[in-house]
């Protein structure tokens, strides 16, 4: 299999990159996808640093045009649609999100059954499992559980977003055939860049290290490693059983403080400004009438949002890194590039 070509949309993400260096160590040959060309020489000299880029090609395509979607596709035998919207902050409209999620994942399937591919790797996310379920979230979230399609309190935009591109994905398979489709759902990812683009999912350690998170919130998150992600993805693409599956990529459930604490006995150099109390619930409420940043953290006080692997794990034979490795790993790579 390896020697088969494989197109990588979202080559300068944060997920697109590890894929497209595991797929490259593997001996595969990669077609990334930028939005504009402008970044191909940056993207290409930091994967280079990682694996020989001999095997890699770039080429300017849009989630919400059809141009360059065919020439693409020419001579690929498998899709990792990884590119999708992954804000900073939550826009007031929804559809900003939606549409180019939604419209991207349609239109990386259609040119891909149009193309004869035989695969295609979705990357979705927790958010299509275990978000908008308010009261009747269920203690431990797996793949068979998913998000609705609507807004309610406890979704986002972001969350919304990637609910509707999933659901439309399989929809489209359901009614199309024609190909295979893989869907890996990841938790919080964390873990070191393979250049120095920064995740929105990073913004997270870098600011308990740099003191924009005064004191721990009462929540957390799935966390898990962004090379054990990229891994999943390969598994989900070479795996003839991982056809027609969505797939929980997590590791463990740390809450804020535990991941603070995390990072300050790894690096207590560097710590100067991690958080050492909490903050209270009460007082949280009260900003997230007033500050639109806060908002989404208000459903997620005191409770927690916890998701299992155990089906990749068994299907696939995955064994992810745990969450606090993920954690040193991120915040030790920002420390070393400069960032914190």
């Amino acid at each position: 299999m390896p020697n088969a070509q494989v197109l990588v949309t979202g080559a300068t993400g944060f997920i697109g990159q590890h894929v497209i260096v595991q797929l490259l160590e593997k001996g595969y040959t990669v077609r990334g996808t930028l939005r504009s060309l402008a970044k191909a020489d940056g993207v290409r000299a930091a994967i280079a640093a990682q694996a020989d880029a001999s095997g890699l090609e770039l080429v300017a395509l849009d989630l919400t045009s059809d141009d360059g979607w065919q020439d693409a596709m020419a001579g690929v035998q498998f899709v990792q649609h990884v590119a999708s919207p992954f804000p900073l902050a939550q826009p007031k409209d929804p559809n900003e999100l939606i549409v180019p999620a939604r419209d991207g994942a349609l239109r990386a399937l259609r040119f891909a059954k149009a193309a004869g591919v035989s695969r295609v790797v979705l990357t979705s996310s927790m958010a299509a499992i275990g978000y908008g379920l308010g009261d009747n979230r269920p203690k431990l979230l797996d793949e068979t559980i998913w998000a609705p399609t609507e807004m309610v309190d406890d979704h986002t935009a972001y969350s919304l977003s990637k609910t509707i591109a999933e659901k439309s994905a399989w929809d489209f398979i359901d009614a199309e055939g024609g190909l295979e489709l893989a869907v890996v759902n990841p938790v919080l990812v964390l873990g070191p860049m393979v250049g120095r683009d920064t995740s929105s999912s990073l913004e997270v350690i870098q600011q308990l290290m740099t003191g924009l998170i005064p004191a721990y919130p009462d929540f957390g998150f799935g966390v898990v490693d962004v090379r054990d992600i990229a891994e999943l993805h390969l598994l989900a693409m070479e795996s003839p059983e991982a056809a027609g599956e969505r797939f929980l990529g997590t590791s463990d459930f740390m809450h804020v403080r535990e991941i603070g604490e995390a990072i300050r006995a790894a690096f207590p150099n560097n710590s100067a400004k991690v958080p050492t109390r909490d903050m209270p619930s009460w007082l949280l409420r009260i900003l997230g009438r007033f500050m639109p940043s806060v908002r989404p953290i208000i459903p997620e006080l005191g409770r927690r949002r916890e998701g299992t692997s155990a089906k990749a794990q068994a299907m696939l034979g995955w064994a992810p890194r745990s969450g606090k490795d993920a954690v040193v790993a991120a915040a030790g790579d920002l420390i070393e590039k400069g960032f914190v």
